[in-house]
């Protein structure tokens, strides 16, 4: 027996084959998806038309490819699950030329090494099939079979015999997301393909291939089916090419875009890669036709000689790279901004991008709180004062829903209002001698931005003037200078705070809606309502699961606006999947942060004076009045000196 000093006696040894797969698999095998996207380019090399992919346990449990492609013989069959063996390339040339999918041949094999793999394969016209069993990398059992034309290949307990790797996969949820997001992209590259997801026994997706319609159209139907009809019906063709590179595709046109990456697809010789100098080259195309932290949907292929590109610097092959990445990057800026240029919006032709409903009525509106205080931005005499505005709180959706709660009733907290106040504009306690301000009438903020002083020092802190900077800022005079509120960055932290809150307690005010609505979610974010079902139910939400890909809303939090309550819980889901905890307490902050983000009054509405000053006692109720949930800070002050500095003055006058 070998002890360890002699392991470390700096002899150089041959690394044993199962410790190489082993280590290869850390590589290539890092989750579910990454042995779903293998298996199904390996299927695809082999030319199979119809793929199914059946998965349990969103794919720890079982990750299983059936396709009717060209199939193997014996000596192939055990060949596949050795270490570099690959039928895709003989030479360095043929790196040049690659036009398939998997070359290296190191993904069976480190598959094999951290999980039990069964495969079943047959070739058109061979009397039987193979079965060969394979646990660990090592071969357990193998016979003739009965087997249609084709592989099947089951991949059962993955990182069974790495514990530690088992115990770094993401909840279910996530990594449902993430083999749907594979399936996806495999789909979308392969549109005369006929795909069809499981999991758990259910149906995920059933794509059915057009093959006698051009690639075009496929695209088109295939995107249609993966994303919805919505998405299909807001399409923009993109086609060009040159000498050295084609782009053709679809992008989406700018009245529908999303909170977060996820629907944004590019492809380089039918491969799927992540490339960020480019995605950049996407964003610019659409600068000013959609808001800031938008992202458009894009599925664009590229196409160029193999050896103007490399594709062997990934071991997943996940990433490329070009020999003039500038010049792929401006073309793919041009030809996407003359697409969105050439946008007929009236008319309804799938290669112009079937835009066939009236712009103003797709354009993405800015949710804003619309409850007696909170309005969107419009343009408001100067007597309006504290006049509410807007509908009625719960916009007629149910009589017995408690209206969304005014600010200027904010529940008492343990101090007394003169406290909470004084917490507020006694910033400086040394500066309390400073006289405050004499109150100007509602009519006069409106009209001039400077108050009028006057020797009355005993005013209630209630009664001190606030004003609003661009529908963005709150500012008033204290003690010490000047304070200004940031008001989305101030709203955000007590939503935040209140989510919490609700969540913690189990309990959460809801809102019940006269007409129940039924969204209709793509299957990832299907299965995350369901893992978050509980805190969202805690939040206020009052949500069932209809089917696979259906839920029914019955009531929303009193925080959110009545009628965006669908597309509200849509960017919910969707903020919150961007991040990905891991355990409870964390996905309840990154929910209540969601919550927050989507819900908090936007930059550009107007506030009343009685909203303004509901705004900063509640504010200051909060744990951490300073900043938002995202760090941004709600408040600043400026100090006497720092504007008598800016003024070039020794002293403030």
């Amino acid at each position: 027996m070998t002890d360890v000093s002699t392991q470390q006696d700096g002899i150089i040894r041959v690394m044993p084959e199962a410790l190489a797969n082993k280590i290869a698999a850390g590589e290539v095998v890092q989750r579910p998806a990454s042995v779903l996207k293998e298996l199904v380019e390996n299927a695809l090399d082999a030319g199979a038309t119809d793929i199914e992919v059946i998965l349990k346990a969103s794919g720890s449990a079982l990750v299983q490819v059936v396709d009717n492609g060209s199939g193997m013989g014996p000596a192939d069959a055990r060949a596949c699950f050795k270490r570099h063996a690959t039928s895709k390339i003989r030479s360095a040339k043929d790196l040049d030329r690659l036009h398939t999918l998997g070359f290296r041949g190191e993904a069976l094999a480190s598959i094999a090494a951290v999980a039990q793999v069964e495969l079943k394969t047959k070739r058109l016209g061979d009397d039987a099939g193979l079965e060969l069993r394979v646990e660990g990398g090592d071969v357990t059992h193998e016979a003739p079979c009965a087997a249609p034309n084709g592989t099947s290949l089951a991949v059962r307990n993955l990182f069974y015999n790495v514990p530690a790797r088992r115990n770094f996969l993401k909840t279910p949820a996530t990594e449902f997301k993430h083999l749907v997001e594979t399936f996806q992209f495999l789909s979308l590259a392969n549109p005369d393909v006929s795909l069809r997801l499981m999991h758990n026994g259910n149906e995920v997706y059933q794509l059915v291939a057009r093959r006698e319609e051009n690639r075009p159209a496929q695209l088109r139907h295939r995107i249609g089916e993966l994303f919805g009809a919505d998405r299909k019906a807001h399409l923009v063709r993109v086609s060009e090419e040159t000498s050295y590179l084609s782009v053709s595709g679809y992008i989406g046109d700018p009245s529908v875009h999303r909170r977060t990456r996820g629907e944004q697809f590019l492809f380089v010789n039918g491969r799927y890669v992540k490339h960020y100098y480019l995605d950049h080259a996407l964003k610019e195309a659409y600068e000013g036709m959609i808001p800031s932290g938008a992202y458009p949907f894009y599925a664009l292929f590229l196409r160029l000689d193999p050896q103007h590109v490399d594709v062997n610097v990934h071991p997943t092959k996940a990433e490329v790279k070009f020999d003039d990445e500038s010049g792929v990057y401006g073309m793919l800026k041009t030809v996407a901004r003359q697409a969105l240029g050439m946008i007929d919006w009236k008319t309804d032709d799938p290669d112009t991008g079937a835009l066939g409903a009236d712009t103003a009525a797709r354009a993405a509106s800015n949710p804003s709180f619309e409850g007696s205080q909170f309005a969107p931005p419009a343009k408001e005499s100067a007597s309006s004062g504290d006049t509410p505005r807007g509908p009625s709180p719960g916009g007629g959706r149910g009589g017995a829903a408690p209206p969304p709660r005014p600010w200027a009733d904010a529940p008492a907290s343990s101090e007394a209002p003169g406290d909470l106040s004084q917490r507020f504009y006694d910033w400086s306690a040394d500066d309390a001698a400073t006289p405050p301000p004499q109150q100007v009438p509602q009519t006069e903020i409106a009209s001039t931005a400077v108050p009028q002083q006057t020797d009355t020092p005993d005013l209630d802190e209630d009664e001190t003037p606030l004003w609003q900077l661009h529908e963005r800022y709150i500012l008033t005079q204290i003690h010490s200078g000047l304070m200004v509120v940031d008001q989305t960055a101030a709203h955000e932290r007590i939503l935040y705070e209140r989510a919490l809150a609700s969540m913690e307690n189990g309990f959460g005010l809801s809102q019940q809606l006269l007409f129940p609505h039924r969204v209709t979610l793509n299957p990832a974010d299907h299965e995350l309502v369901q893992e978050l079902l509980p805190h969202l139910r805690a939040l206020g939400f009052d949500v069932s699961l209809e089917q696979q890909d259906t839920i029914e809303i019955r009531g929303v939090p009193t925080d959110i606006r009545p009628g965006d309550e669908e597309t509200i819980l849509g960017d919910v889901i969707e903020q919150y999947r961007a991040g990905g905890p891991t355990d409870e307490a964390p996905a309840r902050k990154r929910l209540a942060q969601s919550m927050a983000q989507r819900s908090a009054i936007p930059v550009g509405t107007r506030l009343s004076m009685k909203a303004m000053r509901g705004l900063i006692n509640e504010l200051f109720q909060c744990a951490d009045p300073l900043c938002s949930p995202r760090g941004d800070r709600t408040i600043i002050r400026i100090a006497m000196d720092d504007l008598a500095h800016r003024f070039h003055q020794d002293t403030p006058r």
